[in-house]
């Protein structure tokens, strides 16, 4: 198939497209470059352009005869949800609505949508299954679970085939070395560890040492990023051979704490990791940890690259390369 994957020169969507072609689809990404990279389109065209121009998706969707979406164009700073939620709203809310219609008008009618853990708020059981209630605590969440709404119903009303796969943390880089994660500014806790070791960036902050864990620190699942791309692929497959329309969590069902993920980084580098202790953030939850059944019953999902530490050596080998 060829496959339309919006955001495809960021992080998620780059080796989503590897896997893709590997698996013998044809992917296009369209990006506007604002937070991905050109060098990181690789495996197909790249076409410049923003979801917020309806007539430009409407042009690729012409010229490339696409028969499904992977999408993952959005931004995701919770932080900066909370302060800028209008962006949030209009990025990725507003701009998969233009998708969808332009979507509609190609006769496109598969999408895999890059959903979040976000979208379950503060848990009230771990591990979430794809049953926990869904009562986000930052306009991120929000915004991606507006766009779960929103396939539902495009689904019901035009006989959409969709999949959310809400994933936790994202980690880890391409085996081979030819992509990884650059993010600018980065928010997530392995490149920042990384790079503190590395003396590229300052001591990490260590969020709270209080939390109800082993440690004291906070417990997340993290996720090899090309377990995630797999699980995309799976997605469109399953669609393809008839599988319902659902959301599923993407998660390993093991979590690892904050003072974990700095140890790992200081064992496989040969490092001493500079940290500082700091006080929670304000909404961060103790453990967040995914049930998985579903994606193994679903999708046939499982994660190959399960362990921590071959999360971060592969990190880590990314970043001595391109630091």
């Amino acid at each position: 198939m060829r496959i339309l994957v919006t955001g495809g020169a960021g992080y998620i969507g780059s080796h989503t497209a590897k896997v893709l072609a590997a698996a013998g689809h044809a992917p296009v990404v369209f990006d506007d470059l604002s937070q991905g990279h050109a060098w990181a389109v690789k495996w197909g065209p790249l076409e410049r352009g923003s979801l917020s121009d309806p007539s430009r998706i409407e042009e690729v969707f012409a010229s490339h005869n696409v028969d499904a979406v992977v999408h993952f164009a959005a931004n995701a700073l919770v932080a900066e949800s909370m302060t800028d939620p209008a962006k949030y709203f209009r990025n990725n809310t507003a701009g998969t609505l233009n998708l969808l219609e332009a979507m509609r008008q190609a006769g496109v009618g598969t999408i895999v949508f890059s959903s979040t853990c976000a979208t379950f708020g503060n848990p009230v059981r771990v591990p979430l299954d794809e049953t926990h209630p869904q009562a986000p605590v930052n306009p991120y969440g929000e915004s991606k679970l507006m766009v779960e709404r929103m396939l539902r119903w495009y689904g019901e009303a035009y006989g959409l085939k969709w999949m959310a796969l809400r994933y936790f943390n994202a980690g880890g880089a391409d085996p081979d070395g030819e992509i990884g994660e650059d993010h600018d500014p980065e928010s997530h806790l392995i490149p920042l560890v990384i790079g503190a070791a590395q003396g590229t960036r300052p001591p990490v902050a260590i969020l709270g040492t209080d939390y109800p864990t082993p440690d004291g620190t906070a417990i997340r699942d993290y996720v090899h990023v090309m377990d995630l791309a797999d699980a995309h692929v799976r997605g469109l497959d399953r669609l393809a051979a008839g599988a319902a329309s659902q959301a599923i969590n993407l998660g390993t069902g093991h979590g690892c704490s904050v003072r974990e993920v700095v140890n790992t980084v200081a064992r496989v580098s040969g490092t001493p990791v500079p940290a500082v202790e700091s006080t929670r953030r304000s909404g961060d939850p103790p453990v967040l940890v995914a049930a998985p059944s579903r994606a193994r019953d679903v999708l046939g999902w499982t994660c190959r690259y399960a362990d921590l530490e071959t999360i971060v050596r592969h990190a880590w080998t990314w970043h001595e390369k391109h630091s």
